[in-house]
């Protein structure tokens, strides 16, 4: 809400009445047009194609590991806004952008964002790709645990 973009950010959650009047009195989101929530995506192909065709992929996860959705994000999505906590670093690495819980750091981010210019967002999206090929595919995965059984 603090960042100067004139983008849309589109929150894909599930989500309860009671949970949207909880922030809507902390924050007053609903002044924000920019904010929409738009409930659960389960079909797959849909939340691929909204991930490919999204400005940026925004993920806020701070507990545990290698997420399946930061995963699906890095290997679809040109630009990745990662909450700054070892593990989302150690999965995006050099291939995404970070942010932390300091008053106004997302915001300075997303504005910094809305300054690149296409070749700076698609050398992004380049880096998302490979470390996804490079650490994540199918294929690394399986030859991993393929020698974990034959130990």
């Amino acid at each position: 809400m603090r960042s100067k973009s004139k983008k849309d950010f589109a929150i894909i959650t599930n989500v309860n009445d009671k949970f949207l009047e909880e922030l809507e009195s902390k924050l007053h989101f609903r002044a924000d047009k920019r904010i929409k929530f738009v409930g659960t995506v389960y079909a797959q192909e849909l939340l691929k194609k909204i991930r490919e065709n999204a400005y940026a992929y925004f993920h806020g996860h701070e507990v545990g590991g290698t997420n399946p959705s930061l995963l699906e994000a890095l290997g679809s999505t040109e630009l990745n806004l990662l909450l700054d906590v070892g593990f989302n670093r150690e999965v995006g690495q050099e291939a995404a952008l970070y942010w932390n819980k300091e008053d106004g750091d997302l915001a300075n981010l997303i504005d910094q964002v809305d300054e690149m210019d296409n070749q700076q967002r698609s050398e992004y999206g380049l880096k998302a790709k490979e470390r996804i090929n490079s650490a994540y595919s199918w294929q690394l995965i399986g030859e991993k645990y393929k020698r974990a059984w034959l130990k």
